[in-house]
């Protein structure tokens, strides 16, 4: 199957489900499609903060935010819907783009900063702004500020709270050491050095803050292993409205728009980075291809795609479907799977995999990571050899020779138990109100 009948195809999406028509969402008014008017952030006047009597006022800021996707946007979107529901709190987001603009909600705002596109990680970018960031935050005064990013961000946010000395929490969604070795035992020597320079930098970061939350054992485990102890662990969530098992009732009309038939099919989504490991996955499936008649899909787009269709070459079960700006038909690709398939080894969580769960759909994890905990914690999958392609075909092996329907209600039954947006959120107020109460 070419790409070229894919890109042809994939993007044209079936009518959504169960979607009303009415006023705008709420991730509509604060990120819309069409221009917002010019703003100079630094210099223009600033409107008063919103619910100016709110008991808790909370400042998210991070440079790892997607134009249209990503796991930090999906995690700040669902907060700002939180908010929007408690009229104690308030809610500012400070995120770059490709100019100065200000949209907001009842209880929430956004301010989108001016910064250039970080080569080969599209769409992030860099924040650079300090003037900006610094009056953002003596305008809104937060009691609290959460940053979602190691690089630039912590350093503007010192800078900008110096006068008013606002208690700073880190969210850590970036295992950044991992990038530079994801196995740092088999690494060569500059990436063993890469690797403890960058927990090093991570200590050196963790003197900022007041806490760190982080999502999963494993992040907690590597963190507090490398001497940051004020950790939190407070697992994420998953939009269980969304995401739910009737999509599958599509699947036969997906798939035949996508141009699979009924052959076991496995799916990835994700961004095509290099720590997601994808080049296992395409190598293992040279195996994959001689021992079953699955397929797979690796659903996305990013600066490993050359790369990863250049290894693919000659696979005949291997296909590139393009990145779904429709989140709808995106959702209805992973129901229309047998199976997902996460093969990194170094998530600090996985929010597609949940994301999979809650639809139903089993999880073919590597053995270490975020992900795995939630295959293990669900009973609904089975994790490989992190790292092994030859593992990793087994892996293929297995699941598809499993009750998949049975994996997948377990599935289902362990997001609606554990991974509801409002219970992660009760859990996060509740450190916030702690850290500005010590304070």
């Amino acid at each position: 199957m070419p790409d070229t009948r894919l890109a042809a195809t994939a993007t044209a999406a079936p009518p959504p489900l169960d979607r009303p028509a009415g006023p705008p969402s709420l991730t509509d008014r604060l990120f819309p499609l069409e221009p917002l008017p010019e703003i100079e952030i630094a210099t223009a006047p600033l409107a008063p903060p919103r619910r100016p009597d709110a008991s808790l006022s909370v400042l998210d800021v991070s440079e790892f935010f997607g134009e249209t996707s990503g796991g930090i946007r999906t995690y700040l979107l669902e907060k700002a819907k939180y908010v929007e529901a408690h009229p104690e709190l308030r809610q500012v987001i400070m995120v770059p783009g490709p100019e100065d603009a200000i949209s907001e909600s009842d209880g929430v705002r956004v301010y989108r900063l001016r910064g250039p596109a970080i080569p080969k990680q599209k769409p992030y970018r860099f924040m650079l702004a300090t003037r900006s960031t610094r009056r953002v935050v003596e305008h809104e005064a937060p009691d609290l500020i959460e940053v979602g990013s190691p690089g630039l961000v912590p350093w503007l946010m010192r800078l900008a709270t110096r006068r008013i000395e606002t208690p700073l929490v880190y969210f850590y969604h970036s295992n950044f050491p991992r990038v530079f070795a994801p196995f740092p035992e088999r690494a060569t020597a500059a990436r063993r050095w890469l690797y403890r320079a960058s927990w090093q930098y991570a200590r050196r970061l963790d003197r900022m803050f007041d806490v760190t939350i982080a999502a999963s054992d494993f992040s907690v485990d590597e963190l507090r292993g490398a001497g940051i102890d004020r950790v939190v662990k407070v697992p994420l969530g998953v939009d269980l409205a969304f995401f739910r098992p009737d999509r599958q009732a599509r699947r036969a009309e997906v798939r035949a728009r996508l141009g699979f038939d009924d052959r076991p099919l496995a799916v990835f989504v994700g961004r095509f980075a290099k720590e997601k490991e994808l080049d296992l996955l395409v190598r293992a499936w040279a195996e994959v291809e001689r021992t079953s008649d699955c397929e797979l899909a690796i659903v996305g787009d990013g600066p490993m795609r050359p790369m990863l269709q250049a290894l693919a070459a000659g696979r005949r079960r291997v296909h590139f479907v393009p990145f779904q700006t429709n989140r709808d038909a995106l959702a209805d690709v992973v129901a229309a799977a047998d199976f997902f398939v996460a093969p990194c080894s170094q998530e600090t969580f996985g929010l597609s995999s949940l994301e999979a769960l809650a639809t139903g759909i089993p999880v073919l994890s590597a053995d270490r990571g975020g992900v795995s905990e939630q295959v293990r914690r669900s009973g609904a999958g089975t994790c490989f050899a992190s790292g092994e392609p030859a593992a990793l075909a087994e892996g293929v092996r297995q699941m598809v020779q499993a009750d998949l329907a049975a994996l997948g209600a377990r599935g289902r039954a362990y997001a609606e138990r554990e991974h509801a947006w409002s219970t992660v959120f009760d859990r996060i107020v509740a450190v916030y109100r702690d850290v500005v109460a010590a304070r």
